[in-house]
């Protein structure tokens, strides 16, 4: 029985993260982080999709979660 709509996007997890890449994501839930404080772990998540760098108005870059970032918080039941 499949209960998810034709209409919902499959979402996988591409790779296994390691424990710091999902505290760092758990970091990230709680709000985007100033881009020069980002740590190793945040290029990996972000080569796979699940964070990205923005621009704020005064020209300072912030690292956040994407929606590939939301769902695997959500599927490690934390949202």
């Amino acid at each position: 029985m499949n209960l998810r709509p034709k209409s919902a996007p499959v979402r996988a997890i591409k790779r296994l993260l390691s424990h710091h890449e999902i505290a760092t994501l758990l970091l990230l839930w709680h709000g985007p982080i100033n881009a020069i404080a980002a740590t190793p772990d945040v290029a990996s998540l972000q080569e796979y999709g699940y964070v990205e760098t923005v621009s704020q108005d005064a020209g300072e870059k912030t690292v956040r979660l994407t929606e590939d970032g939301n769902a695997i918080l959500r599927g490690l039941g934390v949202k």
